[in-house]
């Protein structure tokens, strides 16, 4: 118990003291609910399903030359163990060794009861960090992960690190390197990521209703977008109908805001939203993701307030005939770049180009990116696609003031 009823000097003269008596309580509860097994969420996925993915991803490791895989990307740390908290602003990973039988959570001593909450990892695999190394000019949380690399004799052994993923920074590495100068260290880029290319049933499951969200979401858009209505009051008609979801099944937060690009900024793709009201005669390019679990399904439409311009409606005709060409080339054994090809015929035809890729892979993902950054829609891509792979194939046309 903490007492309450303090004057405003004894609060400022005991806060740092029962702050840190209430971390450690809050500590303990999770340590003794984890141990026990009464788990706060309920399992998304199966421990077998676990299993597959760290053995698949350990397969990888082998053949890239790798020991120890450090996972920083947090849809990589999700896929591999099911840790799930928004905490990817402070440096975090998920190890994963080819000689140790589980993943090891490494991140700050408060999200360490986040992994005793949503993973299924054993108390002995969620280590921590201290908190004075948050953002410090003096310590590096990195330090601490390489004290337990040589506890656990990683030092000695083929490092990979995500060098090209958003949260492993420059001064991560250059800690890492000064505390192991003696490791071998490789780029693991994407390596997990393209083992969460194929989806599971599961997986399937979580995408399907993703798009259930996703068209309840464009509906409510496109309703709401009117001459006179702020664009801000679309953007958070368009975020409560996400996060809300179905009677069935609630939605989750996207890893990219809805964008609505509109007016004389509608080819301007990734632009958001601003307080200023739609006007008749202006379109708006509407392109958001339903979330299900961290799995996005993301969809692309596009709404004219009044009568479109002819080439804009002829182009509406060219865009739905080269992606329904590009969905019926979307076979398993069919490379990435047939896939494109198709579409470009048919634009090729009508005396169109489109410099930029057509569509990429999707799924499970954390700001700032619904993308797994593997496979691409676009020429020199050979990946064979496989059934369960799921892509946002989004061919839009962008011209100088207009866009479909």
């Amino acid at each position: 118990r903490v007492p309450i009823q303090f004057g405003h000097t004894q609060i400022k003269q005991h806060s740092s003291i029962y702050n840190s008596q209430l971390d450690t309580a809050i500590s303990t509860i999770a340590k003794n609910v984890h141990e026990n097994g009464r788990a706060a969420v309920k399992p998304r996925f199966s421990r077998r399903e676990f299993k597959q993915r760290t053995e698949r991803t350990r397969a990888r490791m082998d053949k890239a030359g790798i020991d120890v895989l450090f996972v920083t990307d947090p849809a990589n740390m999700n896929y591999l163990t099911g840790y799930d908290g928004w905490s990817f602003y402070v440096h975090q990973m998920v190890a994963l060794s080819l000689d140790d039988p589980e993943p090891v959570w490494i991140g700050r001593p408060m999200d360490g009861n986040g992994a005793r909450v949503t993973t299924y990892l054993k108390e002995k695999n969620i280590l921590d960090y201290p908190d004075n190394f948050v953002q410090s000019d003096r310590n590096h949380p990195m330090d601490r992960v390489a004290e337990i690399a040589k506890s656990r004799g990683w030092h000695r052994k083929r490092v990979g690190v995500e060098m090209e993923a958003y949260y492993f920074t420059a001064g991560a590495m250059e800690a890492l390197r000064k505390n192991l100068p003696r490791t071998r260290f490789k780029d693991a880029r994407h390596l997990v990521n393209w083992v969460r290319i194929v989806k599971s049933r599961k997986e399937l499951e979580y995408m399907a209703e993703a798009a259930r969200i996703a068209e309840r979401m464009m509906r409510i858009g496109i309703q709401n977008i009117q001459p006179g209505t702020r664009q801000c009051d679309v953007a958070a008609e368009i975020w409560r109908t996400g996060v809300a979801g179905t009677r069935k099944f609630g939605g989750d937060y996207p890893s990219l805001p809805p964008m609505l690009p509109t007016g004389s900024g509608i080819a301007a793709p990734h632009l958001t939203w601003t307080d200023e009201r739609f006007k008749r005669g202006e379109g708006t390019a509407l392109e958001l993701a339903g979330v299900r679990h961290r799995y996005h399904c993301p969809m692309a439409r596009t709404v004219f307030l009044g009568q479109p311009p002819k080439k804009m409606r002829s182009a509406a005709k060219v865009v739905l005939e080269g992606l329904q060409a590009a969905l019926d080339a979307m076979t398993p054994g069919t490379t990435a770049e047939e896939v494109e090809a198709a579409w470009r015929r048919v634009v090729s035809r009508h005396g169109i180009t489109k410099e930029s890729r057509i569509g990429y892979s999707t799924g499970l993902n954390y700001p700032p990116d619904w993308g797994e950054h593997t496979i691409s829609l676009r020429p020199g891509d050979r990946t064979l696609l496989q059934e369960n792979m799921t892509l946002h194939c989004v061919p839009a046309i962008a011209m100088e003031g207009w866009a479909i």
